[in-house]
C-alpha cells in the first residue's frame, strides 16, 4: 500500500517500486494496511513517515527516494498521549532546527517535539485543532506564520464525500492556530478558511493534501479527489468492499491577503491547465556528467554518487565560480542550488551574475555559521547581511539555497527539502543596478559541492480571488418575513404541523423534535413552499443555541424525503471529546448511491462550513447544470450577515423540481427562531 511513483515534470508519472514488499514488511505492522506517507529529507537521509490503518505511525529511512527502505520502527512512544486516532502524520522542522510531528484523525490534531534525529516523538503532545473528522494536518511556514493545513468531513464515501481542505495559522508551530475570522481551531465549532472544496464539476471530496513548489516559485496543492462519474471500486474478491477511488490531483495554490486558496478560489480544475515549471531557464542538473554549458574556474569537476547522480565538485583553495553560459531573460527570477561545504569554508549560490565584480551571492558560511548575502557592483560590496543558521546545522550535508528576486526585493531561504520549512530566511532590498538578468551558478571558498543549480523566471502571483456570486434581485413572492400571527398560505407541511410552532413578533419559533430526516428514518416535520424557476438563492436568518448532540435546525432544498440538500446549524458529539459537543455548519445531501455493493438506495453525507454563532445567516444557492442535467447547490454561512464563508457544492442528477423548506429536529430541548426566509434571483 505504499507504492513509489516518480516524475520529471509533475505531470507524467511512472511506477518506481514499493516501500515494503510482503518479504520486507515489518512484523510489528501486524498485517495492517499502510497509508498517508509523508517524506522528508532529514540529516542526509530520506525519512518516510507512514500510518497503519489500525492506528500507529511508523518510519522508514533510505539513501534515495526510491529506496532501499529500512524499517526504523514506531515514531510515537506513547499512543495514548493525545486523544486522537494515531494516523495522518507530517513532520516539520522549524527555523531553530527543532523537529515536530503533527498527527491525528477523528477528531483532534496534535503536535509534539521530536528528537534531534527526527525519528521519535519525545516531548509532550499538545492539541492544536479539533473538529468533526478533522485529519491530515501538516504545517507550512510562510511570511512569519505557521499554516496548519487539514481536512474535515468524510474522505471516502464516493460521490458523497464531503472532504475539504482548510487552514489555520499561528505565530508558533505549537499554536494557537486560528482561521481567517480569528476562530481558534480548538474551539468547539466548525471552521472557515477553506483552501479547496467541491465546486460542482466532476470532482467531489477534495482533501488530504500535500504541498509542492515548482522552479518558478509557484506553490501547488497536491490532493485527492473523487470523480463523480467513477467514484467507487468494484468488490474485491477476498478483500475489502465499499472502497472509493481517490485519484491524485495537483492545482495551483495562491496566497491572497495572507491566506492560501486553490486557483484563487475557483476550486479543483478540470481539463488542461498550465503545468508546473520544472525546467531551468539557465543552469542545469549535471546529470549528463559534464560541465558543458558552464563557465568553470579551476578546480571544478563532475562527480557521482548514488543519490545525487552527477554533481559539481570543487577542490582547491580560494574562491572559484561555476556559472551558466545562458542568462535569464528576466530580472525577476527564482534561483536555487543544492550546496554542501566540504573542507572549505563556504559554498554559495550566485545569480544576476555578470562576472566576479557584478553579482549577487548567498553563502552558506561555515566560519560565521550563517546565511550570508552579498551584493557586488563594480567590484565593491554594497553590504553583507547575516542570518544565523540553527545550532545543529551540518554544513557537510546537502541543503538547498533558494533566492527569489522580484523588483529589488530579495528573499533567500535555506531548506532541506523545499517543503515549506526553511531553517533560515533572509529578506533585503537590492540596489537597482543589481536587479538585472544574468547568469546563475555556484561559488566556493575552498572545497564544496553543488547540484541542481539553476534559475527560472519568477512566477506572477495571483492577488485577487475569483469574484463570488452575489444574490440578485429579491423575489418577494418566494420569501417570508413572518410578520403575521400564523404561517402564510404559501407554506405547507410534510408530517405536520410540528408541535409548538408559532409565529409572533416577526419570527417563526420551532422547538426541535425527537424525529429525523435521515435515510430510512423520515419522521421529522418539514415546512415547505414552492421555489422559483431558474437559478436562485435562499437565505434565512436563524437564532439557535443547541445544547445537546444531534439537535439541528436550518433550511432545505427538498425534492422528497430521500432527495434533498440541507444547510443546518447542528450539534454533533466530538469523538474522543469526553462528552464535548461541536456546533457546526452542516451542509448535507441525501440521495441514491447506486454504486455501493450491495446497492444502497439512499445515502447521506455532510460538508462542514464556517464557524457557528447563536444568530446565523444561512444560504443555499441553486443552479441547474443543463450540460450534465445536474442539480448543483452551494452553501454559505455568516455570523453577521455581511461576511460570508462560501462552502462547497453538492450535486445530484436532476429530477423533480425542488422546494424551499425549513426544519427543526433530531433531539428535543432547543428552539429554532427563524427571522425571515428570503429568496433572490441569481
Amino acid at each position: 500500500m505504499l507504492p513509489i511513483l516518480r516524475s520529471k515534470d509533475l505531470v507524467s508519472w511512472e511506477y518506481a517500486g514499493e516501500v515494503f514488499t510482503p518479504q520486507t514488511k515489518p512484523a510489528w505492522h501486524g498485517g495492517a494496511r499502510l497509508w498517508a506517507p509523508d517524506i522528508r529529507y532529514v540529516g542526509g537521509a530520506y525519512h518516510l513517515y507512514y500510518s497503519l490503518a489500525s492506528g500507529g505511525i511508523g518510519l522508514a529511512t533510505a539513501p534515495t527516494p526510491t529506496g532501499p527502505w529500512t524499517d526504523a520502527g514506531k515514531v510515537l512512544a506513547d499512543p495514548a498521549s493525545c486523544p486522537t486516532f494515531d494516523i495522518d502524520q507530517a513532520q516539520f522542522t522549524d527555523v531553530d532546527g527543532t523537529h515536530y510531528l503533527y498527527w491525528g484523525s477523528y477528531d483532534t490534531l496534535c503536535v509534539a517535539k521530536m528528537n534531534a534525529e527526527a525519528t521519535r516523538v519525545e516531548g509532550p503532545a499538545v492539541q492544536v485543532a479539533r473538529g468533526r473528522r478533522m485529519e491530515g494536518g501538516y504545517v507550512v511556514r510562510r511570511d512569519g506564520f505557521y499554516y496548519l493545513f487539514y481536512s474535515d468531513a468524510g474522505c471516502c464515501s464516493g460521490a458523497y464525500s464531503g472532504y475539504q481542505v482548510k487552514v489555520g495559522r499561528s505565530t508558533s508551530p505549537a499554536g494557537p492556530f486560528v482561521d481567517d475570522e480569528g476562530v481558534d481551531l480548538m474551539e468547539l465549532t466548525s471552521k472557515g478558511a477553506i483552501v479547496v472544496g467541491a465546486n460542482g464539476n466532476r470532482w467531489a471530496g477534495p482533501g488530504h493534501s500535500g504541498f509542492q513548489t515548482d522552479l518558478s516559485g509557484q506553490d501547488w496543492l497536491v490532493y485527492h479527489a473523487i470523480s463523480t462519474a467513477d467514484p467507487d471500486f468494484p468488490p474485491i474478491t477476498g478483500g475489502p468492499s465499499g472502497l472509493t477511488k481517490r485519484p491524485l490531483l495537483i492545482d495551483r495554490l495562491d496566497w491572497i491577503d495572507g491566506w492560501p486558496v486553490v486557483r484563487a478560489g475557483a476550486g479543483p480544475s478540470e481539463g488542461a491547465q498550465p503545468a508546473p515549471v520544472t525546467a531551468f531557464e539557465a543552469g542545469g542538473t549535471f546529470k549528463d556528467g559534464s560541465l558543458a554549458g558552464w563557465r568553470a574556474d579551476a578546480g571544478w569537476s563532475i562527480r557521482n554518487d548514488r543519490d545525487a547522480g552527477g554533481y559539481a565538485s570543487r577542490t582547491g583553495t580560494g574562491v572559484a565560480y561555476l556559472t551558466s553560459t545562458a542568462r535569464t531573460r528576466s530580472a525577476d527570477v527564482r534561483a536555487q542550488a543544492d550546496l554542501r561545504v566540504g573542507a572549505g569554508t563556504a559554498a554559495g549560490l550566485t545569480f544576476a551574475h555578470l562576472n566576479g565584480n557584478n553579482h549577487v551571492v548567498a553563502w552558506l558560511d561555515k566560519g560565521r555559521r550563517a546565511l550570508v548575502t552579498d551584493v557586488v557592483i563594480g567590484g565593491t560590496s554594497r553590504g553583507r547581511q547575516l542570518t544565523a543558521l540553527p545550532a545543529g546545522f551540518d554544513f557537510g550535508l546537502w541543503h538547498t539555497v533558494v533566492a527569489e528576486l522580484r523588483g529589488t526585493r530579495l528573499n533567500v531561504q535555506v531548506t532541506s527539502d523545499k517543503l515549506g520549512d526553511p531553517v533560515a530566511e533572509q529578506r533585503r532590498d537590492l540596489p537597482r543596478a543589481a536587479a538585472r538578468p544574468g547568469s546563475v551558478g555556484a561559488v566556493a571558498r575552498g572545497a564544496a559541492d553543488a547540484d541542481n543549480v539553476g534559475a527560472a523566471k519568477l512566477y506572477t502571483p495571483v492577488t485577487q480571488r475569483v469574484p463570488e456570486p452575489e444574490p440578485g434581485e429579491p423575489l418577494p413572492d418566494f420569501s417570508e418575513e413572518f410578520d403575521g400571527t400564523t404561517i402564510g398560505a404559501a407554506w405547507r407541511w410534510v408530517r405536520g404541523p410540528a408541535p409548538g410552532v408559532g409565529v409572533a413578533g416577526g419570527t417563526l419559533t420551532w422547538p426541535t423534535q425527537n424525529a429525523e430526516l435521515h435515510q430510512a428514518t423520515n419522521t421529522a416535520s418539514v415546512l415547505l413552499r414552492d421555489a422559483p424557476d431558474g437559478d436562485y438563492t435562499v437565505e434565512a436568518k436563524l437564532d439557535f443555541a443547541p445544547t445537546q448532540g444531534n439537535q439541528q435546525a436550518g433550511i432545505l432544498l427538498y425534492e422528497n424525503d430521500d432527495r434533498y440538500f440541507k444547510m443546518a446549524h447542528s450539534a454533533i458529539p466530538l469523538a474522543r471529546g469526553d462528552g464535548a459537543v461541536l456546533k457546526v455548519s452542516e451542509f448535507a445531501k441525501e440521495g441514491e448511491r447506486p454504486t455501493t455493493t450491495p446497492p444502497t438506495a439512499v445515502f447521506t453525507a455532510p460538508m462542514f462550513g464556517g464557524p457557528t454563532a447563536r444568530t446565523m445567516w444561512l444560504r443555499l444557492s441553486y443552479h441547474h447544470d443543463a450540460a450534465n442535467d445536474e442539480t448543483e447547490v452551494r452553501a454559505a454561512t455568516s455570523r453577521d450577515g455581511e461576511r460570508w464563508v462560501r462552502g462547497g457544492v453538492w450535486t445530484l442528477p436532476a429530477r423533480d423540481k425542488l422546494k424551499i423548506g425549513l426544519f427543526s429536529m433530531n433531539r428535543a430541548g432547543a428552539v429554532a427562531t427563524f427571522d425571515y426566509v428570503r429568496t433572490y434571483r441569481d
